[in-house]
């Protein structure tokens, strides 16, 4: 993919400038970067990945390509406690699939966001996985287990081809309001 078809996959749920996000499962920072571009100067971004050299990495490329963008780095797991709240969105972009016990998760993401928080979901097209991509989802599964997860007004955004898994999608879920 490249960065059109990152930007393709959020933009729909990003609907306004500036705010403080985050991506979790960062790595490299391929959709922290599309990320920033969406949401202009002057947004927070938090990248939180186990890998510190990616983050690394990624702190130098913000630094050169969005200098007006804020950029915290967390190195954690995102499947273990992480210190942040009140968030306006998170992201998950190839990072969900591997979590095989979404619920514990997706509840701790949602204690994240404030109400009307969004969580956008980009994940590969398919129910059955591999040892690269264990657990993927869906977008019928994922409407489900979000929902389970008591987010609300889930919504498919965006589709692309893929050759490992025949597409990926990009869906929007939401905290509720109170």
């Amino acid at each position: 993919m490249d960065q059109a078809d990152l930007i393709d996959l959020l933009r729909p749920g990003v609907d306004t400038n500036g705010g403080h996000w985050a991506d979790l499962g960062a790595g490299e920072g391929a959709f922290t970067l599309a990320l920033a571009e969406l949401l202009g100067p002057g947004a927070h971004i938090t990248a939180v990945d186990r890998d510190r050299h990616a983050l690394s990495d990624l702190s130098q490329s913000m630094g050169r390509r969005f200098p007006q963008t804020s950029l915290e780095v967390q190195v954690a797991d995102f499947t273990k406690p992480v210190a942040l709240k009140d968030l306006d969105g998170i992201v998950m972009a190839n990072s969900l699939h591997f979590v095989r016990h979404k619920r514990p998760v997706l509840q701790a993401v949602m204690a994240m966001l404030k109400p009307s928080g969004r969580l956008i979901l980009v994940e590969y097209g398919a129910d059955r996985g591999n040892p690269w991509v264990p657990h993927p989802m869906s977008f019928a599964t994922w409407s489900r287990t979000a929902e389970d997860a008591g987010f609300v007004g889930t919504v498919l955004m965006h589709t692309v081809p893929s050759r490992y898994f025949g597409s990926m999608y990009s869906a929007v879920s939401r905290r509720p309001a109170t």
